[in-house]
């Protein structure tokens, strides 16, 4: 081989040559990657709300401001009313809402036993 080619300082060269030409090849990739985390992160940061307060009175209201709205919409739910914050979040799925979506849950559940009288078998000396 020739003398130019051998020993640690040329492999080193050599080799530092191609890890460059890789991390030069490879570096828009990952850039674009990194760009693409960074933009989903800050979506799922905005979709969680603002930051939890930091002193015992916010943190207070915060979470009497939560079991508030939670019961509003429990109510809301179970009467059928109208809730802009439930429909915003179900988009186009909503078919029915509230009340009515119970009664439907429950007349499918028990439509099998319509009719059904659990004391048939029994008269009324064995009851």
């Amino acid at each position: 081989m020739p003398q130019g080619l051998l020993g640690i300082s040329n492999l080193t060269n050599k080799l530092t040559k191609i890890l460059f030409t890789h991390i030069k090849h490879s570096l828009p990739e990952i850039m674009k990657e990194i760009r693409d985390k960074i933009k989903e992160t800050e979506n799922d940061l905005k979709d969680l709300g603002p930051t939890m307060p930091l002193g015992a009175t916010e943190k207070m209201q915060l979470l009497w401001n939560m079991i508030t709205d939670f019961i509003q919409t429990y109510k809301n739910t179970i009467s059928g009313k109208y809730d802009s914050k439930r429909v915003m979040n179900q988009g186009a799925k909503a078919d029915l809402s509230g009340g009515a979506k119970i009664k439907m849950s429950f007349y499918n559940l028990y439509s099998e036993f319509e009719g059904y009288r659990a004391t048939s078998e029994y008269d009324d000396m064995h009851i």
